[in-house]
């Protein structure tokens, strides 16, 4: 068990798990997971950890085939008062396996180590399941995204390209 699963039954979250042997070789986890799942590559979002100007981290939720605009994170986190900054960048790496205790492709937002402020974007509202990495590589966690975003105190916002 991961804690993002163990997080998942502590809070009885409608959720279900999805294995699925992971390739070294792909060239996007999330894509990878989209494909080998069969599902449409909008439902599954990927885990990005960033930096704010002033150091501090927060997490964006996304589709795997979006990119993270980093305009709009920062001012999403500004306007729900998440985290007050004015510009984000993509996290260091290792410091990201250090606060979440997840190793890069496999960043679940469920079960961190340490909560930190987080973003969903708004297109998983319009889906009735997500799916999110379960705290590996090759494990995602379906789940309703209300229930998501519940779970984390997060806010859904528009924080991809369009």
């Amino acid at each position: 068990m991961t804690p993002a699963i163990n997080l998942a039954k502590k809070h009885r979250l409608d959720y279900q798990l999805h294995e699925y042997t992971h390739d070294a070789q792909a060239a996007s986890f999330g894509l990878e997971a989209a494909e080998k799942l069969g599902v449409d590559a909008a439902q599954v979002f990927k885990t990005l950890v960033v930096s704010s100007d002033a150091g501090a981290l927060a997490v964006a939720i996304l589709p795997v085939d979006k990119t993270l605009n980093f305009k709009k994170m920062a001012k999403a986190l500004s306007a729900t008062k998440a985290l007050a900054c004015k510009k984000v960048q993509m996290a260091d790496s290792k410091l990201v396996e250090r606060t979440t205790g997840y190793v890069l492709g496999g960043v679940s937002p469920l079960g961190q180590k340490k909560r930190l402020p987080t973003m969903i974007d708004c297109s998983a509202q319009t889906q009735s399941t997500i799916y999110v990495s379960g705290g590996r590589r090759g494990l995602e966690i379906e789940l309703p995204p209300h229930q998501l975003a519940t779970t984390l105190n997060a806010h859904f916002a528009a924080i991809t390209d369009d």
